[in-house]
């Protein structure tokens, strides 16, 4: 499977076929010998050959020596990025970018690596680096010009795919249509009728050399080996995850998988191999054949290094359709509709970040679709944490539990005793909503409170600027004639609060260690207690608002 998906890759990135099986070589190697997964299929992938052809394809011709000379220096670059990031423990960065995004942005991504196969497909010329919508309308254009044994042949790898997928899904596939594709070619002659075929494959091992890296190369790439770090290494570790989860074996480190990914692109580099990662349907097909150890991915370096040295010529007739046909089955099966239907029916929200990604994707181009995916995740985390959930409690009856009035029917409440619980942290970017929140509802309270009880069990933490607003809102609150309680306050937050002098502004008095009990000194400094009959009156009158 790893020869027929490397050779077509290396077509996506825009390199010649065997640069796909250079990169099959070293990098495997080196991540066994690193990695934490046991299954993780290392090499070249459709989502980073594309990210490769994006960056470098506006710097170099595809396929010149420049744009190889290019690929290769990504590749280091890349593999440096990865090797810094798990070495100082950054491997949380990938968590900027959320799941919807990342399925927006595959599925754009799918598309356009499949469109882009079309030309190979049908035996036409349609626009290179073109738009989804561009390489349609062209080859809509040309429909009449479509090369009929190429489609057919590249149709019937499609089939052949898809029909032994289906019978097993340890078949390996691919190699069965490239073989099926040679024959063909090999006994109709079909390269004599027009049909594109591979042609001469380097015979011999990649020659070690220096990538050509240097400052100007540098800052054209850099947005690129970026992008292709984090994309690349979040593929890398979700399909990890995904194996480990189903052996129950040991852990996943994931500054560790950082450092082995990078160390993989930095070796490969030096051996002409382009940008890899771990791949979805190689791992899949390496765990179902039995691999249980990086052994099974030093075995596959090593055929493939055998393939070089000896079986090259083998693959000389076989045709560029075949490997389009490999390539739109690979990256079609990326397409994740299931994901819209479930952030349909769950979270709308998520729904249109997914939405928003995949368009600019198809619209604005590769690099561009993960800039504002990565900018929509932001945006979306600091809109949550500066508009935080704050509930209003009442009181269970016969109990000293205390839960949200607009979730719980018949809950006890006091005209007397506003009981607030926040559940965030309170920060800069908050507080301003936080105090208004806070103001609102004493407002809406009416002349009657006497008391606000802050429940505390859900804040994490708080920054000076938050305790600052505290502390000002404190002083306000209390010139307005309320007694302030707090209750259930954790230990970092109690802290941060001793530190910025609020605990001694509460006074000790004030804080508690559950609502029942800051109710209950509100009540023993007031010298009386609430009847059962009043809360009656108080829960009906709720009730009736």
């Amino acid at each position: 499977m790893l020869i027929p998906q490397g050779m077509a890759y290396a077509m996506i990135a825009g390199l010649p076929p065997v640069y796909g099986l250079y990169a099959s070589t070293i990098p495997l190697i080196l991540y066994a010998l690193l990695g934490t997964s046991r299954q993780l299929a290392v090499g070249p992938v459709a989502m980073v050959s594309l990210l490769t052809a994006a960056g470098v394809a506006t710097l170099a011709e595809p396929g010149s020596d420049t744009y190889i000379a290019l690929a290769i220096a990504l590749a280091l670059m890349v593999g440096i990025i990865q090797f810094l990031l798990g070495a100082f423990r950054l491997g949380f960065l990938v968590n900027f970018l959320s799941h919807p995004v990342v399925s927006g942005f595959t599925s754009a991504a799918a598309l356009i690596i499949g469109f882009s196969q079309l030309k190979h497909l049908l035996g036409i010329s349609l626009p290179k680096g073109g738009h989804v919508h561009e390489i349609l309308l062209a080859a809509v254009r040309q429909i009449d010009q479509v090369h009929l044994p190429t489609f057919l042949l590249g149709a019937g790898g499609i089939l052949v795919i898809l029909v032994a997928r289906r019978i097993d899904r340890r078949i390996p596939a691919p190699l069965l249509a490239v073989l099926l594709g040679i024959l063909a070619v090999s006994i109709l002659g079909l390269d004599q009728l027009g049909v594109r075929i591979v042609g001469e494959i380097p015979v011999g091992l990649p020659s070690l050399s220096l990538p050509a890296l240097n400052g100007s190369v540098i800052q054209s790439l850099l947005a690129t080996a970026l992008a292709i770090s984090l994309v690349s290494f979040m593929e890398s570790i979700a399909v990890a995850k995904a194996i480990q989860s189903r052996h129950r074996v040991d852990e996943l480190d994931p500054n560790q998988e950082l450092i082995a990914l990078g160390a993989a692109n930095i070796g490969g580099a030096f051996f002409q191999s382009y940008p890899v990662t771990g791949g979805f349907s190689r791992t899949a097909v390496n765990d179902q054949a039995g691999a249980r150890s990086g052994l099974a991915s030093i075995i596959s370096a090593g055929l493939i290094l055998l393939t070089l040295l000896f079986l090259t010529p083998l693959f000389h007739n076989l045709p560029n359709a075949i490997l389009a046909a490999v390539i739109m089955v690979a990256v079609f099966g990326l397409i994740d509709y299931k994901e819209v239907i479930h952030l349909w029916h769950t979270d709308r929200s998520d729904l249109w970040m997914l939405a928003v990604t995949f368009v600019a994707t198809l619209a604005l181009g590769i690099e561009e679709g993960i800039l504002i995916g990565v900018v929509l995740s932001l945006g979306l985390v600091i809109y949550r944490t500066s508009r935080p959930h704050i509930a209003t409690l009442g009181r269970v009856p016969g109990s000293d539990f205390y839960r949200n009035v607009e979730r719980f029917d018949h809950l006890e409440i006091r005209p007397d005793i506003l009981i607030l619980r926040l559940d965030a942290q309170l920060y800069f970017a908050n507080l301003n909503y936080c105090k208004d929140q806070i103001r609102r509802q004493v407002r809406e309270k009416g002349p009657a409170l006497r008391c606000l009880v802050l429940n505390a069990e859900s804040i994490s933490h708080i920054d000076s600027s938050a305790a600052q607003m505290l502390h000002d809102l404190i002083r306000d609150l209390r010139g307005q004639g309320l007694t302030i309680m707090m209750n259930s306050i954790i230990g970092p937050v109690r802290d941060r609060m001793a530190a910025h002098g609020l605990l001694d502004l509460i006074g000790a008095d004030h804080i508690q260690m559950s609502v029942q009990d800051a109710v209950d000194a509100f009540d023993a400094m007031q010298g009386r207690q609430p009847l059962p009959e009043q809360y009656s009156e108080y829960a009906s009158q709720a009730n009736a608002l």
